[in-house]
């Protein structure tokens, strides 16, 4: 049988992780963030939050090299549980990766159109009031085009590009960060607090998993290492993609808000990050290295999600969670060739859902992600670790716990829509159908089986 190409070294997984983490919701939140706590309140709050997924990154540190499968929390579950707890996982985790690809898409239309007006124009048609532009339509589809060959191709090129846009967004966010800061007053950080510091530490805190996950899909790529990678690196490469996505938000956080009064920032304007930028200079350079700054990290974002994502379709095909078609290794190119061409046709065909009707999805995605990181860590108690795994992973059973409750309590701020509650109904029921299609194929072949030996 053939086996994915092993390509993939510390620098590889480091960029692939941080794309995944790392795409334009910097650009778009920045405001949100600052208004939850404030600018002192918001780098604590980003601090606690990343302290408090080390334990997680732990427990995946341990999972990755024990066990080392595409698959990631859909084959941790299947090691210790039923195959339908170990398909529910994968099917939820696939839908936190997956539609970032078509979002991500979707906003380098919105980033070109801001840069260049004249691409707002040509409407199709509206959803939920939101225009969707044929400009931007065919944009994102030639990103989708390009980066699913780029897979199709090989791991080699997906990596190399990945490498090249991560670091180049990480030097366009010095320079820009740079510049502003030789613009900016002390005064405009104050106040440091938007309410008390403990609530604006807390209500920054809830948000920052959504934010700076990302780092388990460094075990999504396991079977892909190269020859001599030593199993501690892919632990480093967690770690440094966690504290690399801090000092990013450190960064952007501490900027935006030494360039201008943040209080003053609206809930709601398009690309505040930009536009604090723009009146604090005067002169739209500056906007064009930000905007730029994101279109790289749009493109980073998508192809660390088609990774990620058309990996874990492919291992469910192989262990026949799904169509054992998805499981197809391209001969010479080593590729999961059949599972990216499908991640890349429903990226295509979801961005005609626009924004408005993306986001609700995406909103769901946040809250599988902690679906994952729990099955993770209910996994590994299963392998019966040493204390202090035990208490990483019964904090991270808590942690997750909480991040799902969150997502779903009626009462709680930032709770689940109607529209997002619809999205997961539609989610689920498209994994039942696909489950149960799988269970008649099982029993179709044990039948023809059974009917086979009583001939004989």
């Amino acid at each position: 049988m053939t086996k994915l190409a092993r390509k993939l070294y510390l620098a590889d997984y480091f960029a692939l992780a941080f794309g995944v983490m790392v795409g334009t919701a910097w650009l778009v939140v920045m405001d949100d963030i600052l208004l939850r706590g404030g600018p002192l309140g918001a780098i604590l709050g980003f601090t606690a939050g990343a302290l408090m997924l080390m334990p997680i990154a732990y427990v995946y540190s341990q999972l990755i090299p024990a066990i080392p499968d595409s698959g990631g929390e859909a084959a941790y579950v299947g090691k210790f549980f039923p195959s339908g707890a170990a398909f529910a996982t994968g099917w939820f985790v696939i839908l936190s990766y997956f539609l970032t690809c078509p979002f991500e898409a979707m906003a380098a239309g919105r980033i070109s159109g801001y840069l260049f007006p004249r691409l707002n124009s040509f409407e199709l048609y509206r959803l939920g009031g939101h225009p969707v532009y044929l400009p931007h339509l065919i944009l994102g589809l030639l990103i989708i085009g390009a980066i699913t060959w780029m897979n199709y191709r090989g791991i080699e090129i997906s990596a190399r590009f990945g490498k090249w846009t991560t670091f180049t967004f990480l030097t366009l966010v010095a320079i820009f960060a740079l510049a502003g800061a030789s613009y900016g007053r002390t005064e405009n950080f104050r106040p440091l607090f938007s309410r008390s510091p403990l609530i604006s530490v807390l209500l920054v805190w809830q948000v920052v998993p959504w934010l700076l996950g990302g780092f388990e899909s460094v075990g999504k790529c396991a079977e892909e290492a190269g020859p001599g990678f030593k199993d501690r690196n892919f632990s480093l490469a967690m770690v440094l993609t966690i504290f690399a996505g801090l000092m990013f938000f450190w960064v952007v956080i501490s900027v935006v808000a030494f360039v201008a009064p943040w209080a003053t920032l609206q809930n709601g304007q398009e690309f505040p990050t930009a536009l604090v930028f723009e009146r604090a200079l005067h002169a739209h350079w500056i906007v064009a290295l930000v905007m730029g700054a994101a279109l790289v990290s749009s493109v980073q974002a998508f192809n660390g999600n088609m990774i990620t994502s058309s990996r874990l379709l492919f291992a469910m095909g192989r262990s026949n969670l799904v169509n054992h078609g998805m499981g197809y290794v391209h001969p010479a190119n080593r590729t999961p060739a059949t599972a990216v061409i499908a991640i890349g046709a429903v990226s295509a065909l979801c961005m005609l859902l626009g924004e408005a009707g993306l986001v609700p999805i995406l909103e769901v995605g946040a809250g599988t992600s902690a679906i994952a990181w729990f099955a993770g860590c209910a996994a590994y108690l299963k392998m019966h670790p040493a204390l202090v795994g035990r208490v990483a992973a019964l904090f991270g059973l808590l942690v997750t716990s909480l991040m799902i409750l969150v997502k779903v309590v009626p009462f709680v701020p930032g709770h689940f829509s109607r529209y997002e509650w619809a999205a997961l109904a539609i989610w689920t029921g498209i994994g039942l159908l696909l489950r149960h299609s799988r269970s008649r194929e099982a029993a179709q072949s044990a039948n023809e089986i059974a009917v086979a030996g009583e001939t004989l």
